[in-house]
């Protein structure tokens, strides 16, 4: 009974405390710096501290909310599969700029962090700052770097990049919702593609191509290169 009493407010509170801070992100006009998902982390951190919660058993009772994410996940393919004209269209340019942003991202990620503080584990954990979490966290487990700093080096990146390239866009002049939604997943992985759905659909189907593409190119280049980059 107690158990269920748990879950059941921890389900409740993970709900409401992103509600809020969803309002929260609509009042300030949707700037990246109170995005609703880094308010949320540092509101439920502060809320299981507070009740002394073992982080285990909060992940346990909000299992459910966890299973919801595959769903939604796979939602992305419905307006992939809208767009699949253009994307054939552009398929080679595309192909090619992920190649690219993707290996660019983590080589100087992972050069500058050994380049300035000698620290192993910070560089190789950087290697991952670009793509989704899960997978962030099992590559840099894998290289032997920290899967936690990953997951904490990927919100970074993802906020700074929400926060950044809307501006940087606009200096470009880059107007196209297809290239501007792809170069948000590139960049800013899931927060990118969040905020690429805000603009449009096709601009969110090109940021949910592009932040798959680059894990799965990430995952299976990076690793065997990463040795080369801290020589």
């Amino acid at each position: 009974m107690i158990a269920s009493i748990q879950t059941l407010l921890a389900i409740s509170m993970t709900v409401g405390v992103y509600l809020a801070a969803e309002q929260l992100y609509i009042k300030a006009r949707r700037s990246p710096l109170v995005h609703p998902v880094i308010v949320s982390i540092f509101t439920l951190m502060g809320a299981i501290t507070l009740l002394g919660w073992d982080y285990s058993q909060y992940q346990h009772d909000t299992r459910f909310i966890h299973f919801l994410l595959g769903p939604a996940t796979v939602a992305l393919a419905v307006p992939l599969h809208e767009n699949m004209a253009l994307i054939r269209k552009m398929a080679v340019p595309l192909l090619l700029a992920c190649f690219s942003g993707a290996l660019v991202a983590s080589a100087s990620a992972v050069m500058l962090a050994w380049w300035i503080t000698g620290d192993d584990v910070l560089a190789l954990s950087m290697s991952a700052k670009s793509i989704t979490t899960p997978i962030a966290i099992g590559m840099a487990d894998s290289l032997g770097g920290s899967g936690s700093l990953a997951a904490g080096l990927v919100l970074l990146a993802g906020a700074v990049g929400t926060l950044v390239l809307p501006g940087l866009m606009r200096m470009c002049r880059l107007h196209d919702h297809a290239l501007y939604g792809f170069v948000l997943g590139v960049t800013a992985h899931g927060f990118g593609t969040a905020q690429a759905f805000e603009k449009s659909i096709t601009c969110g189907a090109f940021a949910g191509l592009a932040m798959s593409l680059t894990g799965v190119i990430t995952a299976f280049l990076v690793p065997p290169l990463v040795p080369f980059w801290l020589l």
